[in-house]
């Protein structure tokens, strides 16, 4: 009789392969725990731009706290008498179109504010204004009110005992300065023959003259062709 062949096991009752497949589980169970640490670990800890941005965020707002603080000590070291220059400055430079070195004399002059000379100072280096705007506005108000020729304006802008203007700001005015000069002169003309009864040729003679109104031959002329006969 042929020997009866030897029934093989099924694949899934073999001992070893039991083994294997518990390995592998553990294996991957191990692996999967590890990735989700590393996983929570990153998610934890901060990243090098988010701590400087943080930083930066609290050097901000510490620097934001610092300056209003400062600003508000250094202005409590201010004099008063100091803030008060300052105030009267301003207040002559926006409301009466002032020089700067007429607000100083001003200031200081003892039929003015009287002011020290410290405090004036301090309000004259402190006071932001545009002069040559303030020359234009006076010497329009020279040339509406009184009629004035240009270059009576200028040295009127210009004089010591005057609006005390530098040379720069009075040419900015004269230059920019909408006027009818002929206008003026006649204007100035009538006044003469009207207040002082003067002849055509003493009126033509002041509104030329150097010492007088300054206004050019042309402007005198015709002043004395339109006043009335």
């Amino acid at each position: 009789m042929a020997k009866k062949q030897k029934q093989k096991k099924p694949f899934y009752k073999r001992w070893w392969v039991w083994i294997i497949a518990i390995i592998i589980i553990v294996a991957a169970v191990s692996g999967g725990d590890d990735d989700t640490a590393e996983g929570n670990k990153k998610e934890s800890e901060p990243t090098a731009a988010e701590t400087t941005n943080d930083q930066t965020k609290d050097d901000n707002e510490e620097a934001s706290t610092e300056e209003p603080q400062e600003e508000a000590k250094a202005e409590e070291d201010i004099p008063a008498e100091y803030q008060s220059a300052l105030n009267k400055a301003e207040s002559y430079a926006k409301t009466m179109n002032m020089s700067q070195s007429a607000i100083y004399d001003q200031l200081v002059s003892e039929n003015g504010e009287n002011f020290s000379e410290e405090s004036t100072q301090y309000a004259i280096d402190l006071l932001e204004y545009d002069w040559k705007a303030n020359a234009l506005k006076k010497a329009e108000s020279y040339s509406n009110t009184m009629s004035m020729s240009k270059q009576a304006i200028y040295d009127q802008l210009t004089s010591n005992s005057g609006e005390k203007f530098t040379e720069d700001e009075a040419q900015y005015a004269v230059d920019n300065l909408k006027a009818d000069y002929k206008e003026n002169a006649l204007e100035k003309a009538k006044s003469y023959q009207d207040s002082m009864s003067m002849s055509p040729e003493a009126i033509r003679d002041q509104l030329t003259s150097g010492s007088g109104e300054q206004f050019t031959q042309e402007e005198a002329d015709y002043a004395i062709e339109n006043l009335d006969k």
